[in-house]
């Protein structure tokens, strides 16, 4: 056995069974990768995948035990790259990131900024997405770290712990006979055409989730993933935005004297909403990773972290520690 027929074994499971862009990804030929699996399974003496002619059709029983403990057996072995490099170079290497817009524009600029200053020789790479690219990144190891609202809980090979909870606000013209209602309630919103985020972004399940309880039917006229879109939109006229508070707590163009757009909270209406930063259940943590989520919220402690990444841990994604 030898770690390139690992790699094949598990790349081709990534890729769907198709061995033809196994292949490209990983910059080998087909006959090649498939002569491999075959010297693994006689060695193993068992089939990993059932074929048809020269295709893989489905991964067998006893495939799906090998495979597991393939992912195990790749996962250590970037843990010990990692460890290595760690101690080549304890305050330098990349930082990577995956998070939605809303996270990146209005959250991570001052923890970003404050771990730069902290490790200066550390370079951060930011890929944004939906919330379950963030999760598939974080599996895929192309990110050291997730930060997102949704679906980051949905994965059992995921630790996520909470950060900091937020509300969605209101966004209108200050001309809209809703800036001056003290107290929003879902009538009101339910008249009025809506700006919200996409339905997999920023609690729009739960805006969704509030008017069909009460039975009522929103008037979304435009959906985005960007709360300065939503603004911009809602400066024009469409409709009344509904945002996370962040996007509007430091905007200079709300709330002062004069400003065409004011918020109002709406809290009361669609629930708090958590924040959760995800890592890879096992991965091996790199100092700078830890004193970055340190830097996100003050609940989190490397202590704290380490101990919910363990392996020891068990395999429910769901427990906060206390949190």
């Amino acid at each position: 056995m030898n770690l390139h027929q690992f790699k094949f074994v598990h790349e081709a499971a990534r890729r769907n069974l198709n061995l033809t862009e196994t292949a490209k990804a990983l910059h080998t030929s087909q006959p090649g990768i498939s002569k491999a699996i075959l010297e693994l399974e006689e060695e193993l003496g068992v089939d990993i995948f059932v074929r048809h002619g020269k295709r893989l059709k489905r991964v067998t029983e006893p495939g799906q035990q090998v495979l597991k403990s393939i992912d195990v057996i790749l996962r250590e072995l970037g843990n010990l790259k990692r460890i290595g490099e760690e101690y080549a170079m304890q305050d330098a290497g990349t930082l990577s990131i995956a998070t939605t817009h809303t996270q990146a524009r209005y959250v991570l600029p001052e923890p970003v900024a404050a771990l730069r200053k902290k490790y200066p020789k550390v370079s951060v790479s930011l890929h944004q997405g939906t919330p379950e690219q963030v999760a598939q990144m974080v599996l895929d190891e192309v990110a050291d770290i997730g930060l997102a609202t949704e679906s980051l809980n949905d994965f059992a090979e995921l630790v996520t712990l909470p950060c900091y909870e937020w509300q969605h606000v209101a966004v209108m013209p200050a001309s809209h006979p809703l800036a001056s209602v003290p107290r929003l309630t879902l009538e009101h919103l339910a008249a009025e055409p809506l700006i919200s985020y996409h339905p997999s972004f920023t609690g729009r399940r739960r805006i969704d989730l509030a008017f069909a309880q009460r039975g009522l039917k929103p008037n979304v006229v435009l959906d985005a993933i960007d709360a300065d879109v939503i603004k911009t939109y809602t400066r024009l006229g469409l409709g009344i935005g509904l945002v996370a508070e962040m996007a509007v707590k430091d905007d200079p163009a709300m709330n002062a004297p004069g400003s065409e757009l004011v918020s109002r909270p709406v809290g009361h209406l669609f629930g708090p909403n958590v924040a959760r930063l995800a890592f890879k259940r096992g991965a091996y943590m790199r100092q700078f990773v830890l004193a970055f989520a340190e830097l996100i919220s003050d609940r989190l402690t490397r202590a704290l972290i380490m101990q919910a990444i363990s392996p020891q841990a068990g395999q429910t994604p769901s427990i906060d520690y206390g949190l």
